[in-house]
Protein backbone atom coordinates (compact mmCIF):
# COMPACT_ATOMS: atom_id res chain seq x y z
CA UNK A 1 0.00 0.00 0.00
CA UNK A 2 1.30 3.50 -0.81
CA UNK A 3 2.11 6.02 2.07
CA UNK A 4 -0.83 8.30 0.41
CA UNK A 5 -3.59 5.58 0.68
CA UNK A 6 -1.87 4.33 4.30
CA UNK A 7 -2.58 7.96 5.04
CA UNK A 8 -5.88 7.79 3.80
CA UNK A 9 -7.22 5.20 5.61
CA UNK A 10 -5.78 6.53 8.91
CA UNK A 11 -7.18 9.67 8.52
CA UNK A 12 -10.46 7.99 7.43
CA UNK A 13 -10.37 5.59 10.52
CA UNK A 14 -9.33 8.35 13.11
CA UNK A 15 -12.45 10.77 11.43
CA UNK A 16 -14.85 7.37 12.35
CA UNK A 17 -13.32 7.20 15.60
CA UNK A 18 -14.22 10.84 16.41
CA UNK A 19 -17.71 10.39 14.86
CA UNK A 20 -18.44 7.77 17.50
CA UNK A 21 -17.51 9.72 20.36
CA UNK A 22 -19.53 12.82 18.91
CA UNK A 23 -22.15 11.33 18.46
CA UNK A 24 -22.49 9.67 21.72
CA UNK A 25 -21.53 12.75 23.89
CA UNK A 26 -24.33 14.58 21.51
CA UNK A 27 -26.88 11.82 22.64
CA UNK A 28 -25.47 12.37 26.47
CA UNK A 29 -26.55 16.44 26.47
CA UNK A 30 -29.91 16.03 24.29
CA UNK A 31 -31.06 13.30 26.91
CA UNK A 32 -29.63 15.45 29.46
CA UNK A 33 -31.12 19.03 28.37
CA UNK A 34 -34.56 17.52 27.50
CA UNK A 35 -34.47 15.90 30.97
CA UNK A 36 -34.10 19.30 32.24
CA UNK A 37 -36.25 21.30 30.46
CA UNK A 38 -39.17 18.30 29.18
CA UNK A 39 -39.64 16.16 31.68
CA UNK A 40 -38.15 18.06 34.88
CA UNK A 41 -35.18 15.58 36.53
CA UNK A 42 -37.90 12.69 35.86
CA UNK A 43 -35.64 10.64 33.69
CA UNK A 44 -33.45 9.45 36.43
CA UNK A 45 -35.68 6.79 37.58
CA UNK A 46 -34.76 4.95 34.74
CA UNK A 47 -31.36 4.37 36.12
CA UNK A 48 -30.34 1.07 37.97
CA UNK A 49 -32.38 0.63 40.85
CA UNK A 50 -30.81 -2.33 42.68
CA UNK A 51 -32.66 -4.97 43.98
CA UNK A 52 -35.74 -4.41 41.71
CA UNK A 53 -37.03 -6.27 38.74
CA UNK A 54 -38.39 -3.16 36.93
CA UNK A 55 -34.89 -1.51 37.58
CA UNK A 56 -32.77 -3.81 35.94
CA UNK A 57 -33.68 -1.73 32.82
CA UNK A 58 -31.72 0.68 34.32
CA UNK A 59 -28.65 -1.58 32.77
CA UNK A 60 -29.40 -0.33 29.45
CA UNK A 61 -30.43 3.71 30.45
CA UNK A 62 -28.25 4.37 33.10
CA UNK A 63 -24.95 5.76 31.55
CA UNK A 64 -26.73 7.83 29.08
CA UNK A 65 -28.56 9.55 32.40
CA UNK A 66 -26.93 11.98 34.54
CA UNK A 67 -27.69 14.12 37.49
CA UNK A 68 -27.56 17.44 35.97
CA UNK A 69 -25.07 19.62 34.07
CA UNK A 70 -22.45 19.41 36.53
CA UNK A 71 -22.70 15.52 36.50
CA UNK A 72 -22.61 15.52 32.86
CA UNK A 73 -19.67 18.11 32.57
CA UNK A 74 -17.46 15.82 34.71
CA UNK A 75 -17.83 12.57 32.72
CA UNK A 76 -17.84 14.37 29.12
CA UNK A 77 -13.99 14.91 28.96
CA UNK A 78 -12.64 11.28 30.28
CA UNK A 79 -15.37 9.65 28.34
CA UNK A 80 -14.18 11.35 25.15
CA UNK A 81 -10.28 10.59 25.78
CA UNK A 82 -10.45 7.50 27.62
CA UNK A 83 -12.96 6.30 25.21
CA UNK A 84 -10.73 7.41 21.97
CA UNK A 85 -7.54 5.76 23.90
CA UNK A 86 -9.86 2.22 24.39
CA UNK A 87 -10.23 2.44 20.31
CA UNK A 88 -7.17 3.59 19.44
CA UNK A 89 -6.17 -0.49 17.95
CA UNK A 90 -9.41 -1.12 16.42
CA UNK A 91 -12.58 0.56 16.99
CA UNK A 92 -14.60 -2.71 17.55
CA UNK A 93 -12.86 -2.66 21.26
CA UNK A 94 -14.94 0.04 21.72
CA UNK A 95 -18.07 -0.88 21.71
CA UNK A 96 -16.88 -4.63 23.35
CA UNK A 97 -15.66 -2.28 26.43
CA UNK A 98 -18.89 -0.30 25.79
CA UNK A 99 -20.95 -3.33 26.41
CA UNK A 100 -18.71 -5.47 28.58
CA UNK A 101 -18.12 -2.75 31.34
CA UNK A 102 -22.28 -1.56 31.08
CA UNK A 103 -23.56 -5.24 31.53
CA UNK A 104 -21.15 -5.87 34.56
CA UNK A 105 -21.07 -2.81 35.83
CA UNK A 106 -24.66 -2.69 35.75
CA UNK A 107 -25.30 -6.45 37.28
CA UNK A 108 -22.75 -5.44 40.08
CA UNK A 109 -25.04 -2.25 41.10
CA UNK A 110 -27.87 -4.10 40.85
CA UNK A 111 -26.72 -6.73 42.85
CA UNK A 112 -24.93 -4.69 45.51
CA UNK A 113 -25.90 -1.16 45.93
CA UNK A 114 -28.59 0.22 48.02
CA UNK A 115 -32.18 -1.11 47.50
CA UNK A 116 -33.21 2.29 47.66
CA UNK A 117 -30.92 3.68 45.75
CA UNK A 118 -30.98 4.61 41.75
CA UNK A 119 -27.77 4.59 39.89
CA UNK A 120 -27.25 6.87 36.81
CA UNK A 121 -24.20 7.77 35.04
CA UNK A 122 -21.50 7.19 31.91
CA UNK A 123 -18.90 6.60 34.39
CA UNK A 124 -19.97 3.29 34.26
CA UNK A 125 -18.59 2.59 30.96
CA UNK A 126 -15.81 5.22 31.52
CA UNK A 127 -14.34 2.91 34.15
CA UNK A 128 -14.55 0.48 32.33
CA UNK A 129 -12.22 1.77 29.63
CA UNK A 130 -9.93 2.80 32.38
CA UNK A 131 -9.51 -1.00 33.56
CA UNK A 132 -8.98 -2.31 30.19
CA UNK A 133 -6.80 0.28 29.08
CA UNK A 134 -4.72 -0.30 32.51
CA UNK A 135 -4.72 -3.78 32.24
CA UNK A 136 -4.67 -4.63 28.01
CA UNK A 137 -0.62 -3.94 28.45
CA UNK A 138 -0.65 -7.14 31.17
CA UNK A 139 -2.86 -8.80 28.90
CA UNK A 140 -1.43 -8.73 25.13
CA UNK A 141 1.87 -8.39 26.21
CA UNK A 142 3.31 -6.25 23.18
CA UNK A 143 5.13 -2.91 23.45
CA UNK A 144 2.51 -0.48 22.01
CA UNK A 145 -0.12 -2.17 24.61
CA UNK A 146 2.45 -1.82 27.48
CA UNK A 147 2.90 1.93 26.81
CA UNK A 148 -0.61 2.62 26.65
CA UNK A 149 -1.22 1.22 30.15
CA UNK A 150 1.50 2.81 31.26
CA UNK A 151 0.23 6.17 29.70
CA UNK A 152 -2.77 6.13 31.01
CA UNK A 153 -1.63 4.85 35.00
CA UNK A 154 0.19 7.81 34.62
CA UNK A 155 -2.28 10.36 33.91
CA UNK A 156 -5.52 8.64 34.55
CA UNK A 157 -4.78 6.33 37.65
CA UNK A 158 -5.80 8.34 40.26
CA UNK A 159 -9.31 7.66 39.12
CA UNK A 160 -8.92 4.53 40.33
CA UNK A 161 -9.75 5.92 44.03
CA UNK A 162 -13.16 6.09 42.59
CA UNK A 163 -13.77 2.38 42.58
CA UNK A 164 -13.37 2.77 47.11
CA UNK A 165 -16.37 3.85 48.93
CA UNK A 166 -15.44 7.30 49.72
CA UNK A 167 -17.71 9.95 48.63
CA UNK A 168 -21.94 9.98 49.21
CA UNK A 169 -23.85 9.94 46.28
CA UNK A 170 -21.07 8.59 43.95
CA UNK A 171 -21.50 5.39 42.88
CA UNK A 172 -18.47 3.38 43.69
CA UNK A 173 -20.05 0.43 43.07
CA UNK A 174 -20.85 1.24 39.46
CA UNK A 175 -16.92 2.46 38.68
CA UNK A 176 -15.58 -0.82 40.94
CA UNK A 177 -17.63 -3.12 38.38
CA UNK A 178 -17.42 -0.84 35.53
CA UNK A 179 -14.17 -1.14 35.93
CA UNK A 180 -14.07 -5.52 36.38
CA UNK A 181 -16.07 -5.15 33.42
CA UNK A 182 -13.16 -3.76 31.44
CA UNK A 183 -10.74 -6.01 32.49
CA UNK A 184 -12.26 -8.99 31.56
CA UNK A 185 -13.24 -7.33 28.50
CA UNK A 186 -9.24 -6.55 28.10
CA UNK A 187 -8.75 -10.63 29.04
CA UNK A 188 -11.13 -11.52 26.63
CA UNK A 189 -9.80 -8.94 23.69
CA UNK A 190 -6.13 -10.36 24.07
CA UNK A 191 -7.15 -14.07 23.71
CA UNK A 192 -8.93 -13.41 20.60
CA UNK A 193 -6.28 -11.76 19.30
CA UNK A 194 -3.80 -13.99 20.41
CA UNK A 195 -6.09 -16.94 18.46
CA UNK A 196 -6.24 -14.76 15.28
CA UNK A 197 -2.28 -15.10 15.74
Amino acid sequence: MSSYYRKSAQKKSVLKEFKVLIVSVIMFWVIEILDFVVFKGSLDRYGIQPHSLIGLRGILFAPFLHGGFGHLIANTIPFVTLGWLTMIQETSDFYIVSLLSAIVGGIGVWVFGAPTSVHIGASIVIYGYLGFLLLRGYFQKNIPSIALSIFVALAYGGLVWGIFPSQIGVSWQGHLFGFIGGAIAAKMIAQEKKFRG
